[in-house]
């Protein structure tokens, strides 16, 4: 049968770090990269151009909730992506209302290195939160609030794909 277990895992070690490091933003397209087990092994030549967004500290992640239901015989992963962007101006004010309008997807690089694809099927909808803050110590910036659905987890970029990928960054 096409969905029995195929391999194990071993204990990991702990030497993990959650969080993300980078954001990287693109127009979505269709098949924007080859998948294989779960791995993303190529760059869909239509994808030419990926906007990078560093972002730091605590409170940047990628929620995955994959659930199946046995009345529907269906499967569906809800992928919630939460990013912080301090600071807030007019250049990226512009900016993020374009990627509420927009259609797109993402990748995102965790603390690990690993490459993530989200909203790889239908794109990502983006709620932008913008803040002043009240008191000093409060968050002036954007709180972008990402929701995407697909079919499995997503796809890890392997070394190749990483690198044809960076060179898409503007």
């Amino acid at each position: 049968m096409a969905c029995d277990l195929t391999a194990g895992r071993l204990k990991a070690c702990k030497q993990s770090i959650g969080g993300l490091g980078k954001l990287y933003l693109f127009n979505y397209v269709e098949d924007a990269f080859t998948v294989v087990a779960g791995e993303g092994t190529a760059v869909n030549p239509l994808l030419t151009t990926v906007y990078e967004y560093e972002i730091e500290g605590d409170g940047n992640n990628v929620a995955e909730s994959l659930v199946p239901d046995r009345n529907t015989g269906t499967t569906l992963n809800t992928q919630t992506s939460t990013i912080v962007l301090k600071k807030i101006d007019a250049a990226t004010s512009a900016e993020l209302n374009l990627l509420a309008y927009g259609w797109n997807s993402a990748v995102v690089k965790d603390r690990n290195g690993v490459y993530h694809v989200i909203g790889i099927d239908d794109g990502i909808d983006w709620t932008v939160a913008q803040s002043t803050g009240s008191a000093k110590g409060d968050l002036n910036g954007y709180t972008l609030t990402g929701l995407s659905t697909t079919g499995a987890l997503s796809p890890k970029l392997d070394a190749t794909t990483i690198t044809a990928f960076l060179a898409l960054v503007a």
